[in-house]
């Protein structure tokens, strides 16, 4: 995730994305706090009340939730920036409501919710999710005419993944139309780490220590670890994918050296390789789009293509001050990362090919909210990606038949922010229509 929101701080998109996380027990918040009162409904008081209390003091904020959730949401900052876009809450129904597990119907300024809260027997909040009270597409006319109000430039592709690794598009609205993936290339960062390993040019359990030359920006945790900090390849995948954590994906992509990732453009059919070329380790993405804009992008844009590797590198060596958000799209047809739906849906089989449980493991930590069916779906992939006037979300769901399905949706809009909160909301319901569609 890049820019604006993620260069301080996380969004609802993060709190949607956590999936089941964890909170403690409130300390001194003012709702009720009755003996016979459960603990996920007194949690569920708790959140509807902070939501109309923003900035919830720090203090609070750490006596109600646990170093995971706050890592998740980027601290009490991130969470505050999630309830102040969200709005105050007001429950509408409740849906749903045990002693351990609540689900709530909720309305927040602009958009409706559903938020499940479940705690363990000692009390404390071991599973929030956030997610769409959208209608779900029951065909695919029904799926078109959502796609459509996301906006003009939208792709879309629903394909099945046969058993020679082939993608066969399904159903599809500008299938093979490249667009800027914004996290989502962090898919051949995955490959390359993948096929590093199967040739043991590397090793899942190899310790890399952490760089002050290679740090990077929010979104994730690792640019706050002290250099010199050792952990193995697989974390830094992990918190990659997970978390899409910049530093660790700048961390792999020195590890694993640019041309290694650059050649699983083709490895994985990218459609269009040429337009990722150099690749660009999010470091240089925010020297060139958040500081010095635009004058310093359009010199690199400026460059002929064999000089720009050189200028990368040297974005690469600038120190990490100076440094501020953007809130409006910046060259987002010009300096990003490329593919299409067909694309991401051939990186998906490339990865299902690599057959590394490291890189299962990564992939599905976490579904966004997506919340399919588990007898159907038991096993689903996620990596999405946005930045200012871009937002993707990719999927790939195994029936519990053997089937491997894959959907995708990339928005962006080259002159307009997207209001991330209603975008990924409706992705995430036509997704979730979408899946139930390509089993049949």
């Amino acid at each position: 995730m890049l820019g604006k929101r993620t260069l301080k701080k996380k969004t609802l998109k993060k709190l949607i994305a956590a999936g089941v996380v964890a909170l403690v027990m409130p300390l001194g918040a003012p709702v009720a706090q009755a003996a016979d009162v459960p603990a996920a409904s007194r949690q569920l008081d708790w959140l509807v009340d902070a939501s109309g209390r923003v900035p919830v003091p720090e203090n609070e904020i750490t006596g109600h939730l646990t170093a995971e959730l706050l890592a998740a949401v980027g601290g009490p900052a991130g969470l505050n920036a999630a309830l102040t876009q969200i709005g105050r809450l007001t429950v509408n129904e409740i849906l749903e409501a045990q002693p351990d597990h609540v689900v709530a119907a909720v309305s927040g300024t602009s958009d409706d919710y559903l938020l499940e809260i479940h705690s363990d027997q000692a009390g404390l909040i071991d599973g929030l999710r956030v997610g769409p009270n959208d209608p779900l597409p029951t065909s695919w006319g029904q799926v078109d005419a959502q796609l459509s109000a996301l906006g003009a430039r939208v792709s879309f592709a629903a394909s099945e993944i046969g058993p020679d690794g082939r993608c066969r598009t399904v159903h599809g609205v500008n299938g093979d139309v490249q667009r800027p993936l914004g996290s989502a290339f962090k898919l051949y960062v995955l490959g390359a780490l993948g096929k590093a390993v199967a040739e043991h040019r590397a090793s899942w359990t190899e310790n890399l220590a952490i760089r002050d030359d290679w740090k990077s920006l929010r979104s994730g945790v690792l640019q706050d670890e002290p250099a010199g900090t050792e952990l193995p390849l697989a974390e830094y995948a992990d918190k990659m994918i997970s978390l899409s954590d910049n530093t660790a994906t700048d961390h792999l992509i020195h590890r694993l050296g640019r041309d290694a990732v650059q050649r699983q453009l083709f490895a994985f059919g990218n459609q269009r390789p040429e337009a990722n070329i150099p690749f660009l380790t999010t470091k240089a993405m925010f020297e060139l789009k958040a500081t010095q804009y635009p004058a310093r992008a359009d010199a690199y844009l400026a460059l002929p293509r064999q000089l720009r590797p050189a200028a990368v590198a040297g974005l690469e060596r600038l120190p990490l001050t100076g440094l501020t958000g953007w809130q409006q799209p910046e060259k987002i047809d010009q300096i990003e990362w490329f593919g299409s739906p067909s694309d991401i849906c051939r990186a998906f089989s490339g990865l299902s090919k690599e057959n590394q449980p490291e890189i299962d493991h990564a992939l599905s930590i976490s579904d966004a909210g997506l919340g399919l069916d588990k007898a159907r779906f038991p096993a689903v992939w996620y990596k999405g990606g946005s930045e200012p006037g871009v937002l993707t979300m990719n999927y790939l769901a195994r029936t519990a038949d053997g089937r491997t399905l894959t959907t995708s949706v990339m928005v962006s809009d080259p002159a307009h922010a997207l209001d991330e909160n209603h975008v990924v909301a409706r992705i995430l319901a036509l997704t979730k229509g979408t899946f139930p569609l390509l089993a049949g």
